[in-house]
């Protein structure tokens, strides 16, 4: 009896939610379309604001904007942008230039003096800042869970104030938030480019998470968990699949590397208009330092050049050189130091230094380590033409401007076994070797015994094909590279 009386009301809930359904869907499509008018009323209104704007200044320049919220940070990234800003103003000197930033505490004068100072650029036309009070939004130490959606759904609340302020022509995003693209394209009524420099999720995490493997986006308790770890994978596919969807509407993409281009291919599916546009690196200037055979010396400099981020494993640098210093495989003298080259952006990049320097103490090598924060860059010179060794160990890293530098300077260059470094850069040169790759504690401590332990004319050989090959990253070579990709953002 009680059987029956369940199966009757399991069959009337069933009818219940069936007579639901359709006017459910006309409700759902009511509010789309109702969408779709509200979007298309704000779009009319940016531009009529922005032609209103243009005839205010009675002149009808073209406005180029970049979406970089950490303009004033000293990376990779950051002297990307201001290349493509150079490149751009000597193609199309009467273009209004716009960077949108969230670095609030400076001016857009320290800004660029800082751009100057870290990278040697200094821009041949003005540019405007437009300063977003709203950066928060995309800090990953605001979302301690569900990190990939909540920076990017955050980046769209902050493209929204961007593009509330200023309506660009054409808008490109050079930081790696894809989600703004849709935004800028439909809302603002824009021209799209992007230029990704990692992929915000990859296949690589993908295998990451369902080989159930611990690292620094795969905390050790969902690995520990089958249940946690299949919801993440299911998290992870639907968000890889909204990131295609949202890449997808640039119009042209350009990519860092080898490495990056396969991974936002098998995501985005837009070959047609993908591009590999090497990062440009300040080559010459680093070829310009004499390469003379090494002298006899009381020490020996290893040296990593790159941003504190967690992703960089600047713990594994320091516990491969205590390694390598408790081995005693180099008699002294000569003796050894490490030397970790910089930046900072916020703090909780501080806060990773710190915790560099209490896990160097507590390895007891800290007389050994030192650590330099946004040094100029003359400063950065100094150090690599004195370096022996460069060291390198972000795992799949989308390319490494710090390895090419390292290597343009003369230094020996040691990097992770994986990404740009494997496919793009330490590759041999007319049959001859460039650098060295490692990928665990202990083999980072044998390569770099192994390479002090050749003689200066094995490494003088190696440093020299190393600079032989590094041409092709240079500055010249990203600028035309670069606006050959975004011509059809101007036709």
């Amino acid at each position: 009896m009680a059987a029956a009386k369940g199966g009757w009301l399991a069959c009337e809930l069933l009818r219940f939610f069936y007579s639901l359904f359709f006017p459910g869907l006309i409700v759902c499509g009511i509010l789309c379309v109702c969408l779709f008018i509200v979007l298309w009323m704000i779009r009319l209104l940016l531009q009529k604001k922005k032609k209103s704007v243009s005839s205010k200044n009675g002149k009808n320049q073209m406005v180029i904007a970049f979406f970089h919220p950490y303009c004033n940070a000293g990376g990779g990234g950051e002297r990307v942008l201001w290349c493509a800003l150079r490149a751009l103003q000597k193609k199309y000197p009467e273009a209004v230039y716009v960077v949108y930033t969230g670095d609030i505490n400076v001016s857009g004068q320290q800004i660029l003096e800082g751009a100057f100072r870290r990278f040697n650029i200094r821009l041949v036309h003005p540019v405007q800042f437009v300063f977003l009070k709203k950066r928060y939004l995309v800090e990953d130490s605001r979302y301690p869970h569900f990190t990939l959606l909540g920076q990017s759904l955050g980046s769209i609340f902050l493209g929204w104030e961007a593009l509330m302020q200023c309506v660009p022509d054409v808008y490109i995003d050079s930081m790696g938030y894809a989600f703004t693209l849709p935004l800028f394209k439909y809302v603002g009524g824009c021209r799209v480019g992007s230029y990704v420099h990692y992929p915000t999720i990859s296949t690589d995490m993908l295998s990451v998470v369902k080989n159930q493997n611990v690292g620094f986006n795969n905390a050790a308790f969902i690995t520990k968990n089958a249940f946690l770890s299949k919801a993440k994978l299911i998290y992870y596919h639907l968000f890889a699949f909204i990131y295609g969807l949202v890449g997808s509407c640039s119009d042209t993409v350009m990519v860092n590397s080898s490495w990056t281009l396969n991974h936002i291919l098998s995501l985005w599916k837009v070959g047609n208009c993908t591009n590999v546009v090497y990062p440009p690196c300040d080559v010459q200037t680093f070829l310009d330092i004499p390469l003379h055979e090494e002298e006899m010396t009381q020490e020996h400099l290893l040296v990593s050049v790159g941003q504190f981020r967690p992703e960089k494993n600047h713990p594994l640098q320091i516990r491969a050189f205590a390694k390598l210093l408790s081995k005693k495989v180099v008699e002294s003298p000569p003796s050894l130091k490490l030397v970790l080259i910089g930046g900072c952006r916020n703090k909780d990049d501080e806060l990773r230094v710190n915790q560099l320097r209490r896990l160097s103490e507590e390895l007891g090598i800290q007389e050994d380590v030192e650590f330099k924060i946004n040094i100029p860059f003359d400063e950065l010179k100094k150090y690599l033409s004195k370096a022996t060794i460069g060291l390198h160990t972000m795992w799949n890293e989308h390319f490494g401007i710090g390895i090419v530098e390292c290597m343009a300077a003369g230094t020996i260059i040691l990097a992770h076994n994986s990404g740009g470094p494997k496919l793009d850069i330490v590759v041999p040169h007319d049959g001859q070797i460039t650098g060295f790759l490692a990928e665990t504690e202990e083999g980072y401590a044998e390569t770099m015994a192994h390479i002090l332990s050749l003689s200066a004319e094995k490494r003088l050989q190696i440093r020299n094909s190393a600079r032989a090959s590094v041409s092709r990253f240079s500055d010249q070579e990203f600028e035309m590279a670069f606006l050959s990709s975004v011509e059809r953002l101007f036709k």
